[in-house]
């Protein structure tokens, strides 16, 4: 079986196959590995050193992730409800939800500083509120979160409509309450695609740059910083921020999807 095994592997449909595969991989590290070799341990040093570098990162991870929890609270119960049931304009509700993958972030940013202005309805709402939606956090939360919802969804709804809705039928029998039924078992038995979900907004709205730009230029996120400093210094300069940021990204990526699996492996063994 093995020998067997092992022909199959090397047959010529095989080997043109993964040389075709082999391209992909080189084509996404490539560019990745030439920017970091380039890049001196001297120059991240002096780099991380500076304060606005470091607070710009940090503004930038703890924003996304902010945008990821507050819109999951609306996320997660739409997508359970088109795992779940069917009902009319269903194909129009995810037609609307794949829109920000479709249209080009420039003009996203265009159409949320149109309902964020100042002059607009939500930013005289803001007003009364004391803050303005542009040039604030929640300005850039909501921009990250429009371009990058659709991950989230896309994830939550194949982790629902995976869960068996016999057992939620039974659990609701039994008299649990629909809400308890959501919490106790639909979250949990979905909660390895919700977690992709959550790590995949996240990243995405951590790297939005585009529908960024429109609303906050200042409070810098650090897309917004590479392209400042290489329109100003040129590539030398923006590099070492580019490499210690996807440096970071990477490592907390890592982290998140490790402990996801410690704790989706913890509720498979209860």
């Amino acid at each position: 079986m093995g020998s067997r095994r092992a022909r199959e592997l090397l047959s010529p449909f095989h080997l043109v196959m993964a040389f075709l595969g082999g391209l992909v991989l080189l084509f996404i590290l490539a560019p990745l590995g030439t920017m970091f070799l380039r890049t001196g341990t001297g120059e991240l040093a002096k780099t991380l050193s500076e304060p606005a570098v470091r607070e710009s990162i940090l503004f930038t991870i703890v924003t996304a992730m902010g945008s990821v929890l507050l819109f999951a609270l609306f996320a997660l119960p739409l997508a359970w409800l088109i795992a779940r049931r069917d009902f009319r304009g269903k194909a129009l509700v995810t037609a609307i939800i794949d829109l920000p993958i479709v249209i080009p972030h420039s003009a996203a940013g265009i159409a949320l500083l149109t309902i964020l202005a100042r002059d607009s309805f939500m930013g005289k709402a803001a007003d009364a509120a004391g803050f303005h939606f542009v040039g604030h956090r929640a300005g850039i939360m909501m921009a990250m979160a429009f371009v990058s919802l659709p991950h989230l969804m896309h994830s939550a709804i194949l982790g629902f409509a995976s869960v068996p809705e016999r057992l939620e039928k039974a659990a609701l029998n039994l008299g649990a309450s629909p809400l308890r039924v959501f919490l106790t078992i639909s979250l949990p038995l979905a909660w390895r695609h919700i977690l992709t979900g959550f790590v995949m907004m996240w990243a995405r709205g951590m790297s939005e740059f585009g529908a960024v730009i429109f609303i906050a230029y200042h409070p810098m996120v650090t897309p917004v910083m590479i392209f400042e400093r290489f329109g100003a210094y040129g590539l030398r300069y923006a590099r070492p921020v580019a490499v210690l940021f996807v440096s970071i990204a990477l490592v907390f990526f890592i982290v998140i999807r490790i402990l996801g699996g410690r704790r989706v492996t913890d509720v498979d063994h209860r």
